[in-house]
């Protein structure tokens, strides 16, 4: 979707995408499963929430999983972005990255519980944001 095309969706909308997703990321990792598959949930949340404030304010985003990206577009707009939401573009290998073998190194389980505490802070922000 380009840059100048609204995209689709409430606030709200979004906002609950992120939940989801902040709830898959906080399930015990499954049998077989990788810390990379709850981090890429933890990434998408994030994501979603700073998508959900960019809809918040009528402002328009690029489809992208990039979230300094994201993040640098809410702070070039006027919007304060406390220290805590700004961190969060260290998710932004999860995306992808790490998903596949041999692009990235294996996740451990302080690594994942450090992606969710930052994917927490951001819906946490997103939701007082946008007043919800």
């Amino acid at each position: 979707m380009s840059q100048g095309r609204p995209s689709p969706g409430t606030p709200q909308d979004w906002l609950a995408r992120a939940k989801g997703d902040l709830a898959l990321a906080r399930l015990p990792l499954p049998q077989n499963a990788f810390y990379e598959d709850l981090c890429f949930h933890a990434q998408q949340a994030a994501e979603k929430a700073l998508k959900a404030v960019y809809q918040h304010h009528g402002w328009t985003f690029r489809y992208t999983h990039d979230l300094e990206e994201l993040v640098t577009g809410l702070e070039s707009r006027g919007l304060s972005v406390p220290p805590e939401v700004d961190d969060v573009i260290v998710l932004t290998s999860f995306a992808w990255e790490t998903r596949y073998p041999g692009l990235g190194e294996a996740v451990s389980e302080k690594e994942y519980l450090d992606a969710l505490r930052h994917a927490e802070a951001v819906v946490a922000w997103a939701e007082r944001e946008i007043g919800m």
